[in-house]
């Protein structure tokens, strides 16, 4: 989950994201004496399959996509189908498996993927906490004292205490100890009740829904205006998969202006 603010581009919320994922799995993976360039790659790549408008986004395409879309499916097609002009990269199973899986039910098969998992919903909560402050969705009095007392007052503190229990009770797996644990659970609650479901904060997801179902249906209807780069894809696994290909990679901003180049009337000029 990303926070979705108006002002902001989610491109450059994700790659301020993918950094603060890549950078906690390293510092847990070396606690542990564990493979820190393998959680690492998983890191970089566990997004790139993310849409524009984050989960907003993720929501349109699942509803219009046959057969529906997960963006960690859609991830692990970026670096299996689209890269190096559709020949895709030479990674090991265990990056793949720790893409695929750094979301949903299924774990990674790798104690260095379930580091990403849990590295990943450190990064977002934190930061898409230090959003809603900055935008006021929420004051400091708002966040309950128990996730201040037990976590942290600031990002910095809560980071820290939330890696140092990975590290001080991981053995066969990755886990926290059971009061951080707790904590880290209910503090994912209160993200979702106070942030990621008030409506002052989903006030634009509306929006942002209807700018990319809008630009699929074009896309699947005039495939001919797709870029080079998607013609392959239109030949080999028909429209609706090039489509979800263009429009998952898209950021924010290219979708607004691609939509407006598509569907905004321009005024005459005199």
């Amino acid at each position: 989950q990303v926070f979705l603010s108006p002002e902001g581009d989610h491109y450059r919320t994700r790659l301020t994201h993918t950094l603060e994922v890549s950078q906690i799995s390293r510092t847990v993976a070396r606690g542990l004496r564990l493979n820190e360039d393998l959680t690492e790659a998983i890191a970089l790549g566990h997004d790139l399959g993310h849409t524009a408008f984050g989960h907003a986004g993720e929501q349109a395409l699942r509803e219009v996509v046959p057969g529906g879309f997960a963006h960690n499916e859609q991830s692990l097609r970026v670096v299996d189908r689209l890269e190096k002009g559709g020949e895709g990269l030479n990674l090991t199973m265990e990056v793949r498996d720790g893409i695929l899986c750094h979301t949903g039910k299924k774990k990674a098969d790798t104690i260095e993927g379930r580091i990403v998992h849990y590295a990943d919903r450190i990064a977002y909560l934190n930061h898409d906490l230090e959003d809603a402050l900055r935008a006021r969705v929420l004051c400091d009095d708002d966040i309950p004292w128990t996730i201040k007392y037990t976590l942290g007052r600031t990002k910095s503190q809560r980071i820290t205490t939330l890696i140092t229990s990975l590290i001080s009770h991981s053995t066969d797996d990755i886990r926290m100890d059971e009061q951080i644990g707790e904590a880290f659970a209910q503090f994912n609650s209160f993200m979702y009740e106070a942030v990621y479901l008030n409506p002052t904060a989903k006030g634009e997801e509306g929006k942002a829904e209807n700018v990319v179902k809008s630009l699929y249906g074009y896309f699947t209807e005039h495939p001919q205006a797709l870029p080079g780069e998607y013609q392959a894809i239109l030949e080999g696994e028909g429209a609706p998969r090039a489509a979800c290909d263009y429009i998952s990679g898209m950021s924010d901003r290219f979708a607004v202006a691609t939509y407006e180049k598509l569907f905004v009337p321009k005024p005459w000029s005199i």
